[in-house]
């Protein structure tokens, strides 16, 4: 059986890489960013973009086995106002419950920013829950962190994984950590952003009241790929890992032979789990917006494990569906 699956909320595809690379075939996409749309079509050479999700005729939607969405997270993010249902963002879970309704898919893969678990008390994530109970799905939701699954990136986000409930025997289970990977296969020495310590505005970013003699930048730059994370305000040091990429701040240094380098889109697409071959197809791309992108975007080596573990449930608890409804699929 070749399981079949939806790509929504699609950004640049990291989901459907990540399914893509276990064996799964991608029937469609949606996704409504320009930017993010050429990219996606740069890596799968893809034209068959539904469009904007809230305004779908399910008629248009293939059958399929499994929907993966990222959707979206500013109103639920802790650097945002967290509006959470109160912007209509937010409201992108009630179209996709009636998609999985309407479409009968019998499970999916949802991911979201950590910030969630606790917006407005944990009413909301009780809420999603409930709105995907009522859809007819038994969910399971999980904090994971990336760097636990083959990137050196901190990064955590919540996965939820949805199975119909006539299909559910048993609890999913959410993959194992896998041993931490080595940041030097990830930075490239083609990089050549080389950044000048001594550059005025740098230095008074270093000398402002957040940052003043809190590091020896000096001492910094004689151990390799230290990281520097340079934020709003302040700036953070990693020992060897990569803080979280982000969609709107792309302040990340690191350390490489003494000399301090800016952070590139390719990088960044590297860190997020993107095999070199999709990362170099990128490289004629706006920086900028490559690395808005990669902040936006799924880790692939988590979608991967989870749907790896969701392939083991279809096939450990599901042969009489495997069998009789693919035919529906």
């Amino acid at each position: 059986m070749e399981l079949t699956f939806i790509d929504f909320c699609s950004g640049i595809g990291a989901g459907r890489l990540g399914l893509e690379l276990l064996g799964l075939k991608c029937l469609a996409h949606s996704e409504i960013n320009i930017d993010s749309e050429y990219t996606y079509k740069i890596f799968f050479g893809d034209e068959n973009n539904l469009g904007d999700l809230t305004k779908i005729n399910y008629f248009n939607i293939p059958d399929s086995h499994i929907l993966i969405a990222g959707f979206p997270c500013q109103t639920f993010s802790i650097v945002g106002k967290r509006e959470g249902f109160e912007d209509e963002r937010g409201q992108i879970i009630y179209h996709l419950s009636r998609i999985l309704k309407e479409k009968n898919i019998p499970y999916f893969i949802f991911e979201n920013v950590k910030g969630l678990v606790n917006h407005n008390g944990g009413k909301t994530l009780k809420r999603i829950l409930e709105i995907l109970n009522f859809a007819g799905y038994e969910v399971f939701y999980k904090v994971l962190n990336s760097i636990d699954y083959g990137v050196p990136q901190l990064r955590e986000r919540i996965y939820f994984v949805g199975i119909r409930k006539d299909l559910y025997v048993e609890p999913y289970v959410f993959p194992k950590k896998e041993k931490e990977v080595d940041i030097k296969n990830f930075l490239l020495s083609s990089n050549k952003n080389k950044q000048d310590i001594n550059n005025p505005t740098f230095q008074r970013y270093l000398n402002n009241k957040y940052n003043k003699d809190r590091i020896d930048l000096n001492k910094i730059i004689k151990n390799d790929y230290t990281i520097i994370d340079t934020r709003q305000s302040d700036l953070r040091v990693y020992d060897k890992k990569c803080p979280t990429l982000r969609t709107g701040r792309h302040g990340i240094l690191y350390v490489r032979n003494g000399e301090l380098y800016k952070l590139s889109g390719v990088e960044a697409l590297l860190l997020q789990g993107f095999p070199k071959e999709y990362a170099q197809k990128s490289i004629n791309l706006n920086n900028n917006k490559l690395l808005s992108q990669a902040g936006n975007a799924m880790t692939v080596n988590v979608i991967k494990a989870l749907g790896l573990n969701l392939i083991k449930y279809i096939e450990e608890n599901n042969n009489e569906f495997s069998t009789k409804r693919v035919a529906n699929c």
